[in-house]
């Protein structure tokens, strides 16, 4: 078996993934640890793995479709990526999709998994090695309205689901073929709602990553002003979840996602309502945040309507990349090794409304999906300052709200 290929069968492929998060991360969610032999050689697993999941080969682009999004998108579009030029070349469109807005793949990047958005529904797909394309697997309901966000648990066990209307998340086994079993577990959060009278009604929860160390789930809700910490438990084939924290944003803020510096040590939220950065200091041990500054998104001299939206580390943990909608642009921020952060440079994105956006795995480019304009943004990544530029590279597609890239 080379470096590049996992076992075709299904409980040893589970085996070798299960072995491949124990030696990157630790201690997992669930309270599952590291065998001995596996905690020994954790290190050099993980620069191994760095260095075999660097270059991109494809990428997987959602989009909104409904009419009620007046949405122009076609699905799940599946890309051919050139390293060396950053070009995508279109090799499978999946155009009977419901608003595919959010997808993730599992941790050996052999099956993606998309949430439907506005819908009640999450669905998964085998990947084809060799080409890329997706075939579809299954689709389970959600027990909660509009889905924005999932992530897949550092066991490659079970798959969470943050429901943003309804409020809450939710938990999903994973099959032995990639497929998702039921709903396992439904969990709503807690508190009281912020002051704006239309995006804060209730609990929205607009992201549901794991922590760096894989013990934690941490779930920015924008509706409540605050960010939760969860610890999710199993017990053979029944799930739960306990509340392990939860730190108050400014209020009307309105927390939408969050990323974490490589060493795990410090967090950053961004704020949609505000349009802010909040930087925490985190305690993986403990699952608690604890905040140091914020940071606004926009130039001081901008007195228009705008929102932030994505944010993304970049991998060598110095520079940090936020989208503003309205403002039409990516603020770079430079990040110091006491985890304090400034603005450095505010560039155009090309486009509407950058809903999302995603680096490259090697971090050398910068796409930025304008969903208004129906276009995908390549910016050329300096190493040394941060600085993005536009390298002319675009794909046009309708209504783009996500993109990830395949490594393996």
């Amino acid at each position: 078996m080379s470096s590049f290929e996992y076992p075709r069968h299904s409980m040893l492929r589970r085996q070798f993934i299960q072995l491949s998060a124990l030696a990157a991360g630790g201690v997992l969610a669930g309270g599952f640890t590291l065998p001995a032999h596996a905690a020994a050689t954790r290190d050099e697993s993980k620069m191994t793995n760095n260095k075999l999941s660097q270059t991109p080969r494809f990428a997987y682009v959602g989009s909104r479709t409904t009419k009620e999004r007046n949405a122009r998108g076609v699905g799940i579009t599946v890309y051919r990526y050139a390293p060396e030029t950053g070009a995508c070349t279109l090799v499978q469109t999946l155009n009977e999709l419901v608003n595919p807005s959010f997808l993730t793949f599992d941790h050996s990047q052999t099956h993606l998994y998309c949430v439907h958005g506005d819908l009640s529904e999450v669905s998964s797909f085998a990947i084809d090695a060799k080409t890329g394309e997706l075939s579809k697997l299954n689709t389970v309901g959600t027990q909660g309205k509009n889905p924005v966000h999932l992530s897949v648990d550092p066991t490659g066990k079970f798959l969470a689901v943050a429901n943003y209307a309804t409020g809450g998340f939710a938990i999903f086994p994973i099959q032995d073929d990639g497929s998702l079993g039921e709903l396992a577990h439904l969990e709503s959060l807690p508190g009281e709602p912020g002051p704006h009278k239309v995006e804060q009604s209730s609990s929205h929860p607009h992201m549901i990553p794991f922590d760096p160390s894989g013990r934690f789930l941490v779930i920015p809700d924008k509706g409540l002003d605050g960010v939760f910490v969860y610890r999710v438990q199993q017990n053979n084939a029944k799930y739960g979840a306990t509340q392990v924290s939860m730190v108050k944003a400014r209020e009307g803020s309105g927390p939408r996602h969050v990323v974490f510096t490589p060493a795990g040590k410090n967090a950053y939220v961004v704020n949609e309502l505000d349009s802010s950065v909040t930087g925490y200091a985190y305690d993986p041990e403990q699952g608690s945040l604890k905040p140091q500054e914020i940071v606004s998104t926009l130039p001081s001299n901008f007195t228009g309507n705008s929102r932030a939206a994505a944010i993304v580390m970049a991998p060598s943990g110095k520079y940090l990349y936020v989208s503003n909608r309205g403002h039409d642009s990516v603020t770079t921020f430079e990040l110091e090794d006491s985890g304090a952060f400034a603005a450095k440079a505010h560039t155009p994105s090309q486009g509407r409304k950058p809903r999302f956006m995603n680096l490259t795995p090697d971090g050398k480019r910068l796409f930025v999906a304008n969903e208004e304009t129906d276009t995908i943004v390549g910016f050329d990544v300096d190493q040394a300052s941060g600085a993005l530029a536009a390298n002319g590279q675009v794909i046009k597609t309708g209504s783009p709200v996500c993109m990830i890239f395949k490594t393996v």
